[in-house]
């Protein structure tokens, strides 16, 4: 169990990490002190910095290999926006995922007996394609400590989604095909890139071991399921356009 004092310490990372997003002015890292221990300090870090923007709209999970285990954040439902969104506010990073996400149709509240995947694929409502904005108050958060990167919501800044996918449960995530272009110079290309190995793993394992973190799924939140073309970086006023070969399109524009 969590001291108070150690508590303190992961509320003031919270609000050093706060204040570098809010104002642009990132730090190299986390004081050592400060930094979380563990995972479970990193979730709690999380969880702290995403209260101070209001409700959930949804998760972000991935894992680094099919073999991993996924790690997962909220994602605030005041940073989700249509396709064709502009993306403004204080940005700095402004770094780009292409995406696949999927919108809940029915609760999927905690329980005793872990659901099969079955159930969690019927509790989906629809399939899309998926901008996830990074950002982070970390000057370079691929060479902060980890668990530095990881409770400051992963790296989450935003959340643009596409047209559902329609007959989604016919697509070959394996064989998928996905590009991303800025200001229409396409940078990456891939080909059955998510690193989960099977995005469709993530979904029951939110719904069973992340439960006592969510508290359950609830209809009409988010899951996005991990980059298809790592980070790709964008600039003030530029354009991003993300290509599925059967999951569709989705755009937005920097302020």
């Amino acid at each position: 169990m969590m001291t108070g004092e150690r508590e303190k310490q992961l509320m003031e990372a919270a609000d050093l990490l706060l204040d570098a997003r809010r104002t642009g002015a990132p730090i190299e890292d986390l004081p050592e002190a400060l930094q979380p221990k563990d995972l479970d300090e990193a979730y709690a870090l999380q969880d702290r910095i995403a209260e101070a923007y209001g409700e959930i709209g949804g998760w972000k999970i991935g894992a680094a290999t099919a073999e991993a285990t996924p790690v997962f954040a909220p994602m605030p439902l005041a940073w989700m926006a249509a396709d064709g969104a502009v993306v403004g506010g204080v940005r700095r990073y402004r770094g780009l995922e292409s995406e696949i996400a999927f919108l809940l149709g029915k609760n999927l509240p905690s329980k005793t007996t872990p659901y099969a995947s079955e159930e969690v694929v019927s509790a989906i409502a629809s399939c899309h394609p998926v901008i996830e904005v990074i950002e982070s108050g970390l000057l370079d958060p691929l060479k902060a400590a980890r668990l530095s990167m990881i409770g400051d919501l992963q790296m989450h800044g935003g959340f643009v989604y596409g047209p559902a996918v329609v007959d989604w449960q016919k697509i070959d995530f394996k064989t998928e095909h996905v590009s991303i272009a800025v200001d229409g110079m396409v940078r990456v290309e891939r080909t059955g890139s998510n690193t989960s190995g099977d995005l469709m793993r993530l979904l029951p394992w939110l719904a069973n071991e992340g439960s006592k973190r969510t508290g359950g799924l609830k209809a009409g939140q988010w899951v996005t399921t991990g980059s298809w073309t790592g980070v790709t970086s964008g600039d003030p006023g530029s354009a991003a356009d993300v290509k599925f070969s059967a999951a569709g399109e989705v755009h937005l524009r920097f302020e």
